[in-house]
């Protein structure tokens, strides 16, 4: 195939070639490269122009076409700057890349095959037949249909381009490592081997405040090429030598001031560490080599160190003044996209830290719990405004909560943990989901700061909310929603689909007309499994939502009774979450086990003055037959008649009483029609009424009260 095709042919080469052409001035322009201009960059190795007059010389574009075999089929390498590069139709590209280069660039070429995203404007180094090497911006493409494989445009820079483009590269990842990688391997245009150090506190997201020079402590952020490395020399993740790093602090910290430094070859380095170990750690190789140390520094009064950049090249290949000044500015111009790496990867450790202290930690003897949160990108700290949690409330029951802030970073993870903490609060004082979800609802109309959040990335408007409270004594489920996809719910026949639950608006949204939250409950016999989820795991942009959800329903119909949960929760992501995720995934699941028939029993009673006399014989009865001790047993009865009385003294209409022996005590339920609170108040000593309440918080180890549709249920623990 010709390797230069005709003006008329629509191939990816052509179409970029013909597209950028219009913007790069070419052979006989203003600008145009000359022989001088080729020798300059041909001579000594060395890859960036150190005559300032070639920053009149503007970049010149040429176009690889690759197949999926990464071998070439096309090229338009014919500007007088590409001379020297055999891009030979048939052959590998990688034999236009330095050996130390390939395994690099070929995961990148076969990444953007995999996945069809772009991979932009990184500095990469091009060898020449002659051994010399050309420093270009190379951009890999996926190629225009009806062309299969890859367009890999690469663009011969000046100095100024070449500093442009790298600080480009550097700034597009938050992450620590990719972006110290990122500058690493724009320096490798300087020399032969690049690594970039920072100071622990800056790897770890912390704040770097001082520089005492006895305590530095330095890492190994990023090193290029990639190769294999001697033993004992630093490679990314290990720590240097603390002497080590005492030396390179000291080096770049000379009057107090931070600057870069030169050590010209091997022999001046050696006697600069004075120790085999140190020159083993830190020198990349058995041949004579020079290094430049620039610090990275972040501006302030007085300027802080992050760390330092290392240039190790041939002894034979020494450093102008010109290239430090290169390596200077470059540097400083990208120092502050470490700084922002390192907020981000505070904000990461904080967000994940909260993200932690929400998820359910295990179920209880009555239900069982598995969740599993997959936030969708690193460059979302690691989390987002999903959330999931799962708590025992006090009287015995189990709520479950999912929602969804939207947006991502700290900010969204602040709303999030603030709206879990108050739901857990408010179930647990005895509101009903419904109630709950009113509440949620005024706090994020209050609270947010719509323009604020969005602009850093969240907003708590139309955040989503799902709350279910499992009671185990009737095995059923109370749930309401604000904005959220319903919950899917198998029952012990295998039997799976979604729940019908009254669709309502999000949290907070004021366009909407105002109605009260719906309250829908449900039976969970023993042996149900109920899903809770985020719309990250069954969104997908090229189905219907109800179609993902179906595809839930059949995934958790297929768990089998004995799977543990944790295991069948992660095969359930793993079958449905999307390769490439748009949205955090969270999925909780809770298999209902109940109490046991034997365990509770209720009884039902008319309001009336023997009523408490009757509920002492009947749960006499049940505690002899529960073998209960008889200084429990004498409390218990107590506790039933103070609270039996009360019920007939200030509500009207039956009286309903429930007993449940759990594993760690006796738990009692007295439910009526009366709506009023009863309240802990100071009772007089000689006061004939008033002491019922003060005589149920001596017995019991806790007491509370929750309200019903139909009244309120006072309940109170007594341990065994």
């Amino acid at each position: 195939m010709d390797s230069t095709p005709s003006p008329s042919s629509s191939s990816p080469f052509d179409m970029v070639s013909s597209a950028l052409g219009r913007y790069i001035p070419r052979v006989g322009a203003a600008g145009a490269v000359g022989p001088a201009a080729m020798e300059g960059d041909r001579t000594g190795g060395g890859p960036v122009p150190e005559d300032p007059a070639d920053d009149r010389q503007e970049q010149i574009l040429g176009a690889v076409n690759v197949d999926r075999d990464l071998r070439i089929t096309h090229c338009n390498l014919d500007a007088p700057v590409f001379s020297g590069l055999d891009a030979v139709p048939g052959s590998p590209f990688v034999d236009l890349l330095p050996p130390g280069d390939v395994p690099t660039v070929t995961r990148r070429l076969r990444q953007v095959l995999e996945t069809g995203e772009a991979h932009v404007a990184r500095v990469q180094r091009l060898r020449r037949s002659d051994g010399s090497e050309l420093v270009v911006s190379m951009s890999i493409l996926t190629a225009v249909a009806p062309q299969d494989g890859l367009t890999v445009s690469v663009i011969a820079m000046a100095r100024r381009l070449h500093l442009y483009a790298a600080e480009t590269a550097i700034g597009t990842s938050l992450d620590i490592g990719e972006t110290a990688q990122s500058l690493a391997e724009s320096l490798l245009a300087w020399g032969d081997v690049a690594a970039v150090d920072l100071d622990f506190a800056v790897w770890t997201g912390e704040g770097v405040t001082e520089q005492a020079q006895g305590r530095i402590r330095l890492r190994r952020a990023a090193l290029v090429p990639d190769r294999a490395w001697p033993e004992g020399y630093v490679t990314p993740g290990d720590d240097l030598p603390g002497d080590a790093s005492r030396l390179l602090s000291q080096a770049v910290r000379r009057d107090d001031a931070p600057q870069a430094i030169v050590i010209p070859d091997r022999k001046a380095v050696e006697r600069v560490l004075g120790s085999p170990r140190l020159v083993r750690a830190l020198v990349p190789g058995d041949r004579s080599a020079g290094v430049a140390c620039i610090p990275l520094v972040l501006d302030g009064v007085p300027p802080v160190v992050l760390g330092v950049a290392e240039v190790w090249r041939r002894a034979d290949w020494p450093f102008h003044d010109s290239e430090l000044f290169d390596l200077q500015e470059l540097v400083a111009r990208t120092s502050h996209h470490v700084d922002l790496a390192r907020q981000h990867q505070r904000e990461h450790t904080q967000v994940l830290a909260l993200q932690r202290r929400l998820l359910p930690r295990t179920g209880g003897d009555t239900i069982q719990i598995a969740s599993v949160y997959q936030p969708a990108t690193p460059d979302s700290a690691g989390v987002g405004g999903d959330w999931v949690n799962s708590f025992p409330l006090p009287d015995g029951r189990t709520a479950l909560v999912v929602g969804d802030v939207v947006g991502h970073g700290l900010g969204a993870a602040a709303t999030m943990g603030q709206l879990s903490m108050e739901a857990r609060a408010l179930l647990s004082a005895g509101l009903a989901p419904d109630e709950v979800l009113e509440h949620l609802d005024e706090t994020v109309s209050l609270l947010d700061d719509a323009e604020s959040g969005l602009a850093a990335g969240y907003s708590a408007l139309g955040s989503t909310c799902c709350i279910a409270v499992y009671d185990p004594v009737s095995h059923r489920v109370s749930l309401s929603s604000a904005g959220h996809l319903p919950p899917v719910l198998v029952d012990p026949d295998g039997r799976a689909g979604p729940l019908a639950v009254r669709p309502h608006p999000g949290l907070g949204a004021e366009f909407a007309l105002r109605e009260p939250f719906g309250v829908h409950t449900f039976a969970a016999p023993p042996g149900s499994l109920l899903a809770l989820y985020t719309d990250g795991l069954v969104e997908d942009p090229a189905v219907p939502i109800d179609e993902g959800i179906d595809r839930l329903a059949d995934a958790v119909a297929a768990v089998h009774p004995w799977d543990t949960l944790p295991q069948a929760a992660r095969r359930v992501v793993a079958a449905l979450a999307p390769v490439r995720q748009r949205d955090d995934v969270t999925l909780l699941l809770a298999r209902t086990i109940g109490y046991r028939k034997g365990d509770t029993a209720t009884w039902r009673l008319p309001a009336r003055d023997d009523a408490a006399d009757r509920a002492r014989t009947l749960v006499a009865a049940l505690l002899r037959r529960w073998h209960t001790r008889d200084d429990t047993r004498d409390s218990v009865l107590l506790l039933v008649s103070e609270l039996v009385t009360n019920a007939v003294r200030f509500a009207e209409g039956p009286i309903t009483v429930r007993l449940i022996r759990s594993g760690h005590g006796l738990l009692c339920e007295v439910a009526d029609t009366g709506n009023g609170r009863p309240r802990l108040g100071r009772g007089g000593l000689l006061d004939d009424h008033g002491r019922g309440l003060h005589v149920v918080h001596r017995l019991t180890t806790r007491w509370g009260v929750r309200w019903t549709d139909t009244g309120k249920v006072v309940w109170a623990e007594i341990a065994r």
